[in-house]
């Protein structure tokens, strides 16, 4: 049986492009070398090393058409690479395991954007995924429900599956390390750091973030990890791309979003193991894999309680400053995180996809 990945690319990103990689690592491991097509290769990273690559050139088109005619073509490539059992990691209508790591129907509800042209070419794409995979990997009980809700697919069809995490670099550091790394990133002793990594502010939350502190007196501030905010503030700070997002985790008291839709939100999970708690909406698909005492959540787009959760955490943290112990940052996610486990899973329904044919 010779497995297939397909995802927009293979390098260093967010989404479902980096999950792509984590499963490129399993599936190395496993002596497995999977063909990957995708628009662009990185060929600097290991991952590239791992696979047979395949590109499609998208290029010289029009944004808005790329999604077809990378899918459109996929199905000829995947022929000629004689792939039996392809996983879909981006919008393509012949993989045989589809990953729902969000819904563009979800998206536009979240956000309350009327369709355009073109979000009616990504629906209609979602659509023939979804109706032609045998499988639907959900990355969140979210998902699963927008699944059966928004596009009507079989309840049989979907299998719930959130995605894994490196669990070796994902770690709680001793407290004179975390130390190191506050004084690093230039924060103060005093200061309650809530951590914001986000490359889409205004989607992640960030104005409602703004409200909730405005005059507040607690020691907060908000260090923006990623792209730069339009402007900082003593209250908001801007550490800059951090290429060790673990390091940024480490050293913050919390991480904090405030996100109008997130699908999963990885950086949840990651931030709990590395020890740091998180402060997340209810909306936000990983809360549901992150245990009680590394979560405070409150209600979506209420800035009211927003405000409440703040002090309420900070107030926890003044009176017990230390970060989760190792035991418990272990203890904080609910399913198994390990890469291997999760390939494991995705090769048993590729298995039974190919024995079914």
């Amino acid at each position: 049986m010779k497995i297939g990945l397909s995802s927009n690319a293979l390098k260093h990103s967010g989404g479902l492009e980096r999950y792509a990689m984590d499963l490129v690592r399993g599936f190395a491991a496993m002596g497995i070398e999977p063909a990957f097509f995708a628009r662009r290769f990185d060929m600097s990273v290991p991952e590239s090393r791992m696979v047979e690559p395949h590109r499609i050139r998208v290029s010289l088109l029009p944004g808005k058409f790329r999604d077809s005619w990378f899918s459109r073509r996929l199905r000829s490539a995947r022929r000629t690479a004689q792939v039996d059992v392809l996983i879909g990691c981006n919008r393509v209508d012949s993989s045989e395991i589809a990953i729902c790591g969000g819904t563009h129907l979800g998206f536009l509800r979240a956000i309350g954007r009327e369709q355009r042209r073109s979000d009616r070419w990504q629906i209609a794409l979602e659509r023939r995924q979804y109706e032609q995979a045998s499988v639907i990997v959900a990355h969140s009980k979210l998902m699963h429900d927008e699944l059966r809700e928004l596009y009507g697919v079989d309840e049989a069809k979907i299998r719930v599956l959130y995605p894994p995490v490196d669990g070796a670099r994902f770690t709680p550091v001793d407290s004179a390390q975390r130390a190191l790394l506050r004084r690093k990133l230039g924060f103060a002793d005093h200061e309650i750091v809530l951590l914001f990594p986000s490359s889409s502010h205004e989607r992640k939350g960030l104005p409602l973030i703004e409200a909730a502190l405005h005059d507040t007196a607690l020691p907060v501030v908000v260090a923006v990890a990623g792209r730069p905010p339009e402007r900082t503030s003593g209250r908001l700070r801007y550490v800059g791309y951090v290429k060790e997002i673990e390091d940024a985790y480490r050293a913050a008291d919390f991480t904090i979003l405030a996100s109008k839709y997130e699908p999963f939100g990885l950086v949840g999970v990651e931030s709990v193991m590395c020890g740091t708690p998180v402060i997340f909406p209810s909306s936000i698909g990983c809360c549901d894999a992150i245990a009680e005492h590394a979560k405070f959540v409150f209600a979506p787009d209420d800035v009211a309680d927003l405000r409440a959760t703040i002090e309420r955490a900070v107030q926890q943290r003044l009176a017990d400053p230390a970060p989760l112990s190792s035991g418990l940052a272990r203890d904080a996610v609910l399913y198994d995180a390990r890469v291997t486990g999760h390939v494991d899973v995705l090769l048993a329904l590729a298995t039974r996809i190919f024995d079914s044919k």
